[in-house]
């Protein structure tokens, strides 16, 4: 693991990722990156926010294969 350990801290901290900030709002910000890039790595300042919308996402799809699988049977 790369990086230095600060003070009396055990564990090294990794370096910071990079990062961008946009002045935009959330919308134009997740779009002009890409929504899967800022969810997944964080591309700019709305990555929590991407990844609260792709669980979302995924829950419903999850709920919707769940209520066909439940009556088709």
């Amino acid at each position: 693991m790369s990086g230095t350990a600060r003070g009396n801290e055990r564990i090294p901290r990794r370096p910071l990722p990079d990062f961008e900030e946009t002045e935009s709002g959330i919308i134009e910000g997740i779009s002009e990156s890409g929504f899967l890039k800022v969810a997944l790595d964080d591309a700019n300042q709305y990555g929590p926010h991407a990844m609260i919308a792709l669980l979302g996402i995924v829950a419903a799809a999850t709920a919707a294969i769940l209520m066909i699988a439940m009556f088709a049977f």
